[in-house]
């Protein structure tokens, strides 16, 4: 799909066909679109494509007539039990007196752009709009993270008490998405770095408060996905441990009970052999039953007192 939309004022409108200064953004755009939007601005149809290969590095590459500037943006897996976050390209093309986004699928990256939650927005401003969504992109990797700080946090509540592998398959899920984090991260870094170093992309005073802000928030979430990454992996390996000592203490406790019910066990089993009755204590006497389950009841609440003061049930 591709759609135009241009700013007036302080409304974003929707075009029919592109002009000069409005935002063409391609979402999962066909190969006609591709085709549609190459021709019409002279851009390699490779390049336009690059965004839909999921493996794609980012990187900047300057042509004749435009620039290309792939990032990395986060996204979350919905066709997963549990929300495991990964990433996709994103193609920023500077071309003529418009900018050219394409992605694989609608994105939050862009999204405050279309509802108007973006401050000082402007199409015609190519150079901060692209700031803009660099921002932003870093900004929702910082969201991003502390859903995954947070998630981290319930599944340690909850492995206290556990004796399945459940949560260690979350934790595990988490440091996934983190390890993707930290590596899209550190090439989006590499790529701000060129681009602001390049002479092709104009940059304007006004845009250097923006500018140190995206490399602030870049930087940031690298510091905060390198940390939650050696936390999970910590958490991982101490929480392996947990389980195995939690199903130790559960095995324990029914050695214990066996060992409790295995008194009155082997008393009715002697009671129950088909032998004479005499020299069988309380064999012959009307009470004899009551009087050898009692007995019994005894004898097991001696050895589980035993047992509750040498701390075995703890």
């Amino acid at each position: 799909m591709v759609f135009y939309y241009m700013s007036e004022g302080q409304k974003l409108l929707s075009l029919d066909a592109p002009q000069d200064g409005c935002w063409i953004s391609m979402i999962h755009p066909t190969e006609e679109e591709i085709q549609s939007v190459s021709s019409k601005f002279s851009i390699d149809a490779n390049d336009l494509r690059s965004a839909l290969d999921t493996d794609e590095r980012s990187r900047i590459e300057a042509e004749t007539n435009y620039m290309m500037i792939l990032v990395n943006i986060p996204t979350i897996e919905d066709d997963t039990e549990k929300e495991l976050y990964d990433t996709i390209p994103l193609s920023l093309f500077v071309v003529g007196k418009s900018l050219i986004t394409v992605c694989s699928e609608e994105t939050p990256v862009l999204q405050p752009f279309l509802q108007g939650k973006i401050k000082d927005f402007n199409t015609n401003m190519r150079s901060r709009f692209v700031m803009q969504i660099l921002y932003r992109n870093a900004s929702l990797y910082l969201q991003y993270l502390r859903n995954i700080e947070r998630q981290s946090d319930m599944v340690e509540n909850k492995m206290h008490k556990s004796t399945q592998n459940s949560e260690l398959f979350e934790l595990l899920k988490l440091e996934k998405s983190l390890v993707y984090f930290t590596t899209a991260l550190r090439s989006n870094e590499v790529v701000m770095e060129k681009l602001f170093k390049s002479e092709r992309f104009k940059k304007y005073p006004e845009d250097a408060e923006l500018l140190e802000d995206v490399i602030i928030e870049n930087k940031q979430a690298i510091e905060m996905a390198g940390i939650y990454s050696g936390i999970i992996a910590s958490m991982t390996d101490a929480f392996a441990s947990v389980i195995s000592n939690n199903l130790n203490n559960v095995m324990k406790t029914l050695a214990i009970i066996t060992i409790v019910l295995s008194i009155p066990t082997m008393i009715f089993s002697a009671y129950g052999m088909n032998v004479a009755t005499a020299g069988m204590p309380f064999a012959d006497s009307p009470f004899g039953f009551i009087m050898i389950v009692v007995a019994s009841l005894i004898l097991s609440l001696l050895v589980t007192i035993v047992f509750i003061k040498m701390k075995m049930f703890k």
